[in-house]
């Protein structure tokens, strides 16, 4: 089972996706977890999110999810599990956002953000999950290990 979770094969385009999802997503991440990018970090972000109503464990869930799952892409490491969490925060996220219709506010006339990012986000991560991290991994190095 274990080889199964690192099975990997030496694509580029799962190295492309991995590394591109995994930098987009890190700024978010770290808005979350560290405070960078203007962002409020962990308490602050904790507290936000508890206000929303999401439950604490949930809202912890989220913030480790969206960090630690942007680093595990960028550096191809437990890419199923990082692919797995940054889906299921987006498809939360999306949730959130649908009320806002499907565009991004470029020109901020619109209530708020659209979903079309988190669609692309959850595609890409459904992608990762399935073919795993592609070339340039240290999943596909953990899996040879285990051979």
């Amino acid at each position: 089972m274990l080889q199964k979770f690192f099975k990997t094969d030496s694509d580029l385009g799962s190295l492309i996706l991995r590394v591109v999802a995994g930098i987009v997503m890190f700024p978010h991440g770290a808005q979350k977890m560290l405070g960078w990018f203007g962002g409020y970090g962990f308490s602050g972000t904790l507290g936000y999110l508890v206000g929303l109503g999401i439950p604490t464990p949930v809202a912890i869930l989220v913030i480790i999810g969206e960090f630690f799952g942007a680093l595990g892409l960028i550096l191809g490491l437990f890419t199923r599990l990082s692919a797995l969490g940054i889906g299921i925060v987006m498809i939360g996220a999306a949730s959130f956002h649908i009320q806002n219709g499907f565009f991004v506010n470029w020109a901020g006339n619109q209530q708020g953000e659209g979903y079309e990012f988190h669609l692309l986000i959850i595609a890409i991560s459904v992608v990762l999950f399935i073919k795993g991290a592609g070339k340039a991994s240290l999943d596909s190095l953990i899996e040879e290990k285990l051979d």
